[in-house]
């Protein structure tokens, strides 16, 4: 007995595959430009000669990000 071939994607199908992708990717971007912002309001803040708050929320909000990706993934 032969397994039944792959049944082709419906367009409505390949539209949710899309808006699936592309939310992750607007997530992962609002997650690190967020984190970003709020490193540079805070350095702008304290008065930071380096940007101390900047690059490690934005590390933070990487990795944030990334872990939300692979949840995601993996559902």
């Amino acid at each position: 007995m032969t397994p039944d071939p792959p049944k082709p994607e419906t367009p409505a199908d390949q539209a949710n595959t899309v808006a699936k992708y592309s939310g992750i990717a607007f997530t992962m971007l609002a997650i690190i430009g967020g984190s970003a912002w709020l490193g540079s309001w805070l350095d702008g803040h304290f008065h930071n000669k380096t940007p101390y708050y900047t690059v490690g929320l934005m590390l933070l909000g990487l990795f944030a990000a990334l872990y939300h990706v692979i949840r995601s993934l993996t559902k």
